[in-house]
């Protein structure tokens, strides 16, 4: 091994700057998320609406990336992307997903599972316009998750849109291309503590009603 095992062991940090009691935990859980995603806004977390996206197919192959966070609301978490990629094809074989925030700066992590299911063509052509025009061509010049032979390919592409929709700021939206939205069953709020004792506060919804148990860390 080119590494140091005991430099990488040694690593580490104890986590003091806050604690999660049961009686500060708002009603719901998606309130909960909203009061600690503009604290992470408020201490200028970087990328704060960065969260890992795990997937896994129908074979039981899990998969996970970094995507980022495009709105939230009672309904569920939105994120967007390419309909022939890795993640929508996960997404086809098998609905159920993960998401996790991690805010290292506030010693925290958000935990969010639940079901996926795609927005409408409307909404995201609305949230497509909404992007600058480089992003609109990128989503066009990209053949998200497929093997490509350099990077030429995707600077040719990208040449070529910008020519074909030049003096226009909005491209048509993709067909393949467009939002999801995660409707979660169960959210965790992970606060570091001292000596790693953490404090795990847990929302599952039963029915209509979302029940908090604490979780061993």
């Amino acid at each position: 091994m080119d590494y140091n095992k005991e430099q990488v062991e040694a690593l580490r940090r104890d986590y003091r700057q806050h604690q999660l009691q049961e009686s500060e935990l708002l009603a719901h859980p998606v309130a909960q998320f909203k009061h600690w995603f503009e604290a992470a806004l408020a201490a200028q977390m970087p990328e704060p609406n960065a969260m890992t996206l795990a997937t896994c197919n129908a074979a039981g192959r899990p998969s996970a990336r970094i995507v980022l966070l495009k709105g939230y609301d009672e309904e569920g978490f939105v994120f967007y992307s390419n309909y022939e990629s890795q993640k929508a094809r996960d997404l086809e074989e098998n609905p159920q997903a993960a998401l996790v925030f991690c805010w290292l700066g506030l010693e925290r992590q958000v935990r969010i599972n639940g079901r996926v299911e795609k927005l409408s063509a409307a909404a995201s052509e609305r949230y497509f316009h909404s992007r600058p025009k480089g992003s609109q061509i990128g989503a066009w010049a990209s053949p998200q998750s497929t093997i490509i032979p350099d990077r030429s390919v995707l600077e040719d592409k990208v040449k070529a849109l910008r020519t074909e929709y030049e003096g226009q700021e909005q491209l048509p939206l993709p067909p393949y291309w467009g939002g999801y939205v995660l409707r979660p069953d169960e959210l965790e709020f992970w606060q570091g503590r001292s000596s790693r004792l953490h404090d795990r506060l847990r929302y599952r919804r039963e029915g209509e009603v979302w029940r908090v148990d604490r979780l061993a860390p």
